[in-house]
């Protein structure tokens, strides 16, 4: 049986595209997952029986902090005590801010920050546009559209950063939560073609799905009981 792989829509993420991008890049990674919606109108809610089922729920982004917050507010329980038993969360964007805890579900050890906020930031604009990081290292170019940063408390163990902004603002991350992980991410590495061409950006060569697989991958590998990695990439 394959995993479970759970993504939100609805109004707490808009465009609906949004959520459409992350389950494709989700179908798209090597883990061979059953990539399912859930929400008021799908066909499975974000209750704690579905959530059981499954081994990763990821947030979207799209849409505002704080009237998502309010959607979602009477789930974040629900979402808490699945990544404590062992579930993954992944937050893109928005999914991101509600990681933290101002407002958020608290599942950060620490919280999140607009990085166009940040000290030093090389984007002043919420409009969509581009953002260079370093991811592991290496330069990379990503679609953006006021994404956050990520603010840790020092010392923290377990947290592994993957990407930074060029400030050195955090802009990727994997942290256990109780018997689970979190992963979550500032840019886009979901972004399809579309999104750079509507808005008038060159999208970079390759797009960026495998700096997603790459945090995806992460996230299942980390927390108390780490899933076994399957060998390659699903085509």
């Amino acid at each position: 049986m394959r995993p479970l792989a759970l993504v939100y829509r609805g109004k707490a993420a808009r465009p609906q595209g949004c959520s459409t991008a992350v389950a494709t890049l989700l179908r798209s990674s090597r883990w061979g997952f059953d990539v399912r919606y859930v929400g008021r109108q799908e066909d499975l809610a974000l209750t704690p029986d579905v959530l059981a089922r499954a081994v990763l729920y990821a947030q979207p982004g799209g849409g505002e902090l704080e009237p998502a917050y309010r959607r979602m507010r009477k789930d974040e329980t629900t979402i808490r005590d699945f990544v404590a038993a062992g579930g993954r969360y992944l937050g893109f964007c928005l999914g991101g801010y509600l990681a933290g805890a101002t407002p958020g579900f608290g599942l950060l050890p620490g919280d999140t920050d607009q990085y166009i906020a940040t000290r030093g930031a090389t984007i002043a604009s919420r409009r969509d546009t581009l953002v260079q990081v370093r991811w592991r290292g290496r330069p990379r170019q990503l679609y953006f559209q006021d994404g956050p940063a990520f603010l840790v408390r020092p010392g923290v163990p377990g947290v592994a950063v993957l990407a930074r902004y060029p400030n050195g603002a955090i802009a990727a991350l994997t942290a256990p939560f109780g018997s689970g992980a979190v992963g979550v991410v500032g840019p886009h590495p979901e972004a399809t073609h579309d999104w750079y061409d509507d808005p008038g950006l060159v999208a970079p060569d390759g797009l960026a799905a495998d700096l997603g697989h790459d945090l995806v991958d992460t996230v299942m590998g980390h927390g108390s009981a780490p899933v076994q990695r399957p060998r390659s990439y699903a085509t």
